[in-house]
């Protein structure tokens, strides 16, 4: 065959490559690209197994909890670095930071090497963070997301990582680390110097939309539900804090903000072999979690997990009469333990991002993943 003229090749040869290149770009607008975390809604029931959701259910004759809206679901190992059966102070590390460590240290590694939560994190890169806990916000789980001790009983300490951090909104118990130390230092008075908004009761906030907020509502741990505490507490101060971070998120260098909540009081109640106050502590945080859901599906870019620590008190369901070929259908709540387990927990996925979640994760994967999706650093 006859050959074309140089000049006459080339010019088609440009031309083919302009044809090719406008079909790979066409093709390339085509391919959906993924959406953008750019909230993480965190919530944590502390000692929260299957059998404490599954006994919830059956409880309200398995009208649907809110939890069973998530999209994805997965299970999530708890061991910690040195024990089966992990303590929260070890998980809240392992699900604050991405780094297993000994039970009962907070975040560091078991050679006391320090590592960022997640939290803290989001608030370098400039983005909104808030805690609220039912326990002190200075107990294992809230301070994993916060502080760096070798043991969790160092509470006055961990308070002062709230001084050195900038939580936009904390919500919880245990103000008694703040203003009735051993040192005598008043912190809130600190907090109050760098801006805070410090009140001890939420009616106190009602009116506060955005900026920084410490609410500590008792001394100690706030009152149970069965001793007190308003049923919808989670769900309200979820919903106060989504306003001020989603507020203060938008004034922020960085549009975005994390959010860990957790439902401090199932454990204690597991830890007691209390049915009913552990139920009712599991609705409070199921409240909470349609509050984030709603939340999700009015603002995309938004992911909500919910997971638990650890499971307490190894509850099974039986049925009562140890027969299968009768009608009636009652069962018994049975304990085996009155401490911890090492049984894996259920995680939840709603939202943005939600489809990672689905598998079977070590507890240190959820919080990389998080990072990941927020374009923060892993490590």
């Amino acid at each position: 065959m006859k050959k074309l003229p140089k000049g006459l090749r080339i010019t088609i040869e440009c031309v083919l490559i302009v044809i090719i290149g406008g079909i790979a770009t066409n093709l390339v607008d085509r391919i959906p690209t993924e959406p953008k975390v750019k909230n993480i809604i965190y919530l944590i029931g502390d000692g929260m197994g299957l059998s404490h959701i599954t006994s919830a259910q059956i409880m309200q004759d398995y009208e649907p909890l809110n939890m069973e809206r998530a999209e994805y679901v997965g299970l999530c190992k708890t061991y910690s670095s040195n024990s089966l059966v992990t303590d929260s102070a070890a998980a809240g590390t392992a699900l604050s930071t991405g780094y297993k460590t000994k039970n009962g240290m907070i975040g560091m590694t078991p050679d006391s090497v320090a590592h960022p939560s997640i939290r803290e994190k989001a608030e370098l890169a400039g983005l909104a963070t808030g805690i609220i806990a039912t326990y002190p916000v200075t107990n294992a789980t809230p301070a994993a997301f916060v502080g760096h001790v070798p043991h969790r009983n160092m509470e006055d300490e961990i308070a002062t990582y709230y001084i050195s951090n900038e939580v936009d909104v904390v919500i919880g118990g245990g103000s008694r680390r703040f203003d009735q130390r051993a040192d005598s230092v008043n912190l809130f008075n600190t907090l109050r110097d760098k801006g805070y908004t410090i009140a001890f009761n939420m009616d106190d906030i009602k009116d506060v939309t955005s900026g920084k907020v410490m609410t500590l509502l008792n001394d100690d741990s706030m009152p149970t539900i069965e001793h007190g505490r308003d049923v919808n507490f989670l769900a309200d101060a979820t919903t106060k804090a989504l306003e001020i971070l989603t507020n203060n998120s938008r004034k922020n260098k960085k549009e975005g903000f994390f959010l860990m909540v957790e439902g401090s009081q199932i454990d204690g109640w597991a830890h007691k072999h209390n049915l009913s106050g552990m139920i009712e502590e599991i609705k409070d945080l199921d409240a909470a979690a349609k509050v984030a859901f709603d939340y999700a599906d009015k603002h995309p870019g938004t992911l909500v997990v919910i997971t638990a620590d650890h499971e307490t008190g190894g509850l099974t369901i039986v049925n009562s009469n140890r027969k299968f070929d009768i009608t009636d259908h009652k069962v018994d709540f049975q304990w085996s333990t009155g401490g911890h387990t090492g049984g894996m927990v259920p995680i939840f996925a709603y939202g943005t991002g939600a489809e990672h979640f689905t598998g079977v994760f070590e507890n240190t994967d959820l919080p990389r993943i998080m990072c990941r999706l927020l374009g923060l650093n892993e490590d």
